[in-house]
């Protein structure tokens, strides 16, 4: 999803700034434009997302506290999307939802993974 042709007012985050954090309300979901952001559950990193990638869609969906905190790896650019972009673009762009299904379905199975490996141990 280029995050270009979603949005217009890009935000920047310096190395190692917090972009939100586990437990928090989430109100806006972010596209990776420029720089990596690493996901932390309970203080572990369990990503990194790169440019394209989408973090804190989950809280837009189901209007729960943050999951995850994200913290920039390096300096970033990256595109908001709030409530209602979120839901217009739904809407008007299939491919869109498909991307964001994709990407919880990716971070579930990676999820699994952890557990089933700890479980092991």
């Amino acid at each position: 999803m280029k995050a270009s042709r979603i949005a217009h007012q890009r935000q920047s985050f310096s190395r190692g700034q917090m972009i939100f954090n586990q437990g928090d309300a989430g109100e806006v979901m972010y596209v990776v434009v420029e720089g990596q952001v690493e996901l932390f559950v309970d203080n572990e990193v369990v990503e990194r997302v790169g440019p394209d990638g989408v973090l804190g869609e989950l809280a837009l969906i189901d209007a729960a506290p943050r999951s995850a905190t994200a913290i920039a790896s390096t300096d970033c650019e990256l595109m908001p999307i709030n409530q209602k972009k979120f839901a217009l673009l739904v809407q008007d762009r299939p491919g869109f939802a498909l991307h964001i299904m994709r990407v919880m379905a990716g971070r579930l199975r990676h999820m699994d993974h952890r557990l089933q490996r700890a479980a092991l141990v």
